[in-house]
């Protein structure tokens, strides 16, 4: 069976990916089942260009098909901002309380019609060295705006500010499965799933 390995530590990313792509001959693995892995900067200009930074790194140390992503958050009223800043948008990777708080100090005072939004995720697959390192990426996103305040406990990041006007809810006012039939990852992963085993074929061979 041809292992997977998801470059992500964090757990929402890693659950979501496995939910989505566990109907495949894959085992997947995430970066915590490796005893280290590489510190990749992610100073690309681009979702894409981080996730694949990410993927070939990871691919060339583990040996491993790798996937990785890069999503983050683009706000109208703030100039696409935090964009691929997204996890770290109030200085420090990953704090989802500080970068939550910012935004909403960022949009005080704007009124609802103008707080648009959307998430937006770039996949990155890369096969090792010994299969050429060939690449593939996905990119897709999901429109809303940003709720005056925090809303639900599902999710991680900004979830509990993304509303979406659909299901007249926050991403964090609903539940895993549900938020993956609309979210920005879960169309980018609906889509990878339907290339991969085509890819994973073309991987296996030399």
């Amino acid at each position: 069976m041809t292992e997977l390995l998801v470059a992500t530590t964090n757990e929402g990313k890693f659950a979501e990916v496995r939910a989505f792509l566990k109907s495949l001959p894959l085992a997947i693995v995430s970066l915590r089942n490796l005893s280290s892995w590489p510190a990749v900067v992610e100073d690309g200009a681009t979702f894409e260009e981080n996730a694949l930074k990410k993927a070939r790194a990871l691919a060339e140390y583990s040996g491993m098909l790798t996937l990785a992503d890069d999503s983050g958050l683009e706000v109208a009223a703030l100039n696409g901002a935090p964009g691929i800043y997204s996890a770290r948008y109030a200085g420090e990777e990953g704090n989802d309380d500080k970068n939550n708080e910012k935004l909403l100090r960022e949009l005080q005072g704007i009124a609802e019609g103008k707080r648009s939004a959307r998430f937006v995720c770039a996949l990155a697959l890369c096969a090792p060295p010994r299969c050429g390192l060939k690449e593939w990426t996905v990119r897709e996103s999901c429109e809303g705006r940003i709720a005056f305040e925090l809303r639900g406990q599902n999710g991680f990041g900004y979830d509990p500010l993304f509303f979406y006007p659909p299901f007249g809810k926050t991403f964090g006012e609903i539940d895993r499965e549900t938020k993956a039939t609309v979210s920005h990852r879960g169309k980018a992963l609906k889509k990878l799933a339907e290339m991969l085993p085509c890819l994973v074929d073309l991987y296996t061979k030399p």
